[in-house]
C-alpha cells in the first residue's frame, strides 16, 4: 500500500482514537493488535474492539509476567471477549532457567534471551497471520525511538503500525479508563527490557 505518511499523520493528529482506528480498519485487509497486558494496554484493546469486536489479538506471553499481570489479562480477556491468539516461547521457563536463566541487560546472553522469549514468538505470529495493519499502544514520551515515530509508521517488515493513543498522556488515559469503567494494573515486569526507557526489539 502506497501511503504518504506525513500527510496521513497531519490529517490524523486531531482525530480521536476511535476515528483513527476506524480509518485504519476501513483500509485494512488483515488487521491485528498485539498486547502484553502492560499498564494502560486495556485502553487500546477496548478502543479497537469497539470498532472491530472480532479482530485478532496477538499475545506473546514471555512466561515471566507477574501474577498480577496474568490475573489482569484474564479479567480483560473475559470483560472484552478478546479473540486471543496466544504465542509462547518454544522452551519452557523451567528449562530455560536451567540452561540460561534470566541474564542481566549487561550480559552478552541477554540478546539470546530476548530472541527466545519475545522476538521469535512475535516473528512466528506475524509470519502466520501476515497482517497489513498492526495496532499498538506506543506513545510519545515512552522512549527516544518512540518519540521519533508518529500515529502511523511502518514496521521494519513493511507493516503499517497504528498507535491511536500516540499523543495521549497518562492523565488522559486515566480519564478514558474511568469513563469506560476499565481496570488497570501497574505491577508489570518485562525481563527483556528491565528499564522502562529501553526498547526490546519489536519496534525498531
Amino acid at each position: 500500500m502506497n501511503l504518504d505518511l506525513d500527510k496521513i499523520n497531519k490529517e490524523l493528529q486531531d482525530k480521536s482514537p476511535s476515528e483513527i482506528i476506524s480509518w485504519a480498519i476501513s483500509l485494512a485487509k488483515n488487521a491485528l493488535i498485539t498486547t502484553n497486558f502492560r499498564p494502560y494496554e486495556v485502553a487500546i484493546l477496548n478502543a479497537v474492539t469497539e470498532v472491530d469486536k472480532n479482530i485478532k489479538v496477538i499475545w506473546c506471553d514471555t512466561g515471566y509476567n507477574t501474577v498480577q499481570t496474568y490475573k489482569h489479562a484474564e479479567e480483560i480477556i473475559q470483560k472484552l471477549n478478546l479473540n486471543i491468539q496466544l504465542y509462547t516461547p518454544k522452551q519452557t521457563v523451567a528449562h530455560r532457567n536451567v540452561v540460561l536463566g534470566v541474564p542481566s541487560i549487561d550480559d552478552a546472553k541477554h540478546a539470546l534471551f530476548t530472541e527466545q522469549v519475545k522476538l521469535e514468538p512475535f516473528a512466528r505470529a506475524m509470519k502466520e497471520h501476515q497482517p497489513d495493519f498492526w495496532f499498538t499502544n506506543l506513545r510519545k514520551g515512552q522512549t527516544a525511538f518512540r518519540n521519533s515515530i508518529d500515529i502511523v509508521s511502518i514496521s521494519k517488515d513493511g507493516i503499517l503500525k497504528v498507535s491511536p493513543f500516540y499523543h495521549w498522556s497518562d492523565e488522559q488515559l486515566d480519564a478514558y479508563l474511568k469513563e469506560k469503567n476499565l481496570p488497570n494494573e501497574f505491577t508489570y515486569f518485562d525481563p527483556t527490557k528491565v528499564e522502562s526507557n529501553r526498547e526490546c526489539g519489536l519496534h525498531i
